[in-house]
């Protein structure tokens, strides 16, 4: 028969239940994970603060 797969035949236990290729849930948490981690990346390098330039001593 036609249509998606909705995860009947597949019993998921640990990680993989929220987290899979096989469920249409699993696929999206996938995706939302992958936006989740750029846009923390991003935020943190955009975020950290900036190098000073080294203060030449005076004699």
């Amino acid at each position: 028969m036609g249509g998606h797969d909705a995860g009947s035949q597949h019993q998921f236990t640990g990680i993989a239940k929220y987290f899979n290729a096989y469920t249409i849930t699993g696929r999206r948490n996938c995706v939302l994970l992958t936006y989740a981690s750029l846009l923390g990346i991003g935020l943190f390098f955009k975020l950290k603060p900036k190098k000073q330039a080294a203060v030449a001593e005076k004699s």
